[in-house]
């Protein structure tokens, strides 16, 4: 498993700043509720009234002057998008860096099979993720714990796990992007997450495209959702679990015929 450590070795810095940069951020949001909390409660009716922007963010359902309504609908927000971001960039590079940085041909002559390789890097990939969201979260209830606010525990738990599905099965499409490609893919990468955000806030707004929630990931971790106890949307967590068996498969599959330079 040399590789494989040497994937968590290399990635050290990017994960220490992308956790640093978003749990910092979302933390002390969380520490700012009780400086901000007065006028929340003025902020939440005024943006309860918001008709489909209110929606589209759950502040029609949750209100914003209570902790559990500021996280879900704020901080849990956040925390999502950035670590969709930092799975997509960690995905988009993990494969196709060792074409563009010139480095395959000394990883050729060790005795590791391609096989080996791809399934280092990918479980490298995902022990990273797990440290961001597992300390991400304990982060947070942290939080909640130095505020003297009550967690609403099955909710709260709950909403980390599918958080994690979802930066898995980004993860995933990216790192099949990078099997594909001989180039650093990261621009890419940081689109497909923006582009799964903005349409988990779209489908909510148009009866129209309603659909979408089927393949957007940010869909079935919504908070306001969990927090309010709607029921998980069981056809997309099965659509994510199938993108990302499909996704390693496809990877290993062309993977395994590549002409690597």
């Amino acid at each position: 498993m040399g590789l494989y450590k040497q994937e968590l070795k290399s990635n050290f810095k990017g994960f220490t700043i992308w956790f640093l940069v978003v749990v910092g951020m979302c933390f002390g949001c969380i520490l700012l509720y009780s400086s901000v909390e007065s006028s929340l409660e003025a902020m939440g009716d005024l943006y309860s009234k918001m008709g489909l922007l209110s929606k589209a963010f759950g502040m029609d359902r949750l209100s914003m002057a209570t902790m559990s309504g500021y996280f879900a609908t704020e901080i849990a927000m956040l925390h999502a998008l950035g670590g969709g971001m930092f799975a997509a960039i960690l995905g988009s590079n993990l494969l196709s860096k060792e074409e563009y940085g010139h480095t395959i041909e000394f990883l050729g002559v060790l005795p590791l099979g391609r096989m080996s390789m791809l399934v280092q890097k990918f479980l490298a990939m995902v022990s990273m993720l797990v440290c961001f969201q597992v300390l991400g979260t304990l982060c947070y209830a942290g939080g909640f714990a130095i505020m003297g606010e009550e967690i609403q525990g099955k909710h709260f738990w709950l909403m980390g796990a599918t958080q994690f599905l979802m930066l898995i099965e980004i993860a995933s499409i990216c790192f099949c992007i990078s099997a594909f490609s001989r180039k650093n893919r990261m621009g890419a990468g940081l689109g497909i997450a923006m582009i799964f955000f903005a349409m988990d806030i779209m489908c909510r707004i148009i009866p129209a495209i309603e659909d979408l929630k089927y393949v957007t990931p940010f869909y079935y971790c919504n908070a306001t959702d969990i927090f309010t106890d709607e029921k998980l949307p069981a056809a997309g967590l099965a659509i994510a679990a199938c993108a990302i068996v499909a996704s390693l498969a496809l990877s290993a599959f062309w993977y395994q015929k590549k002409d690597l330079q």
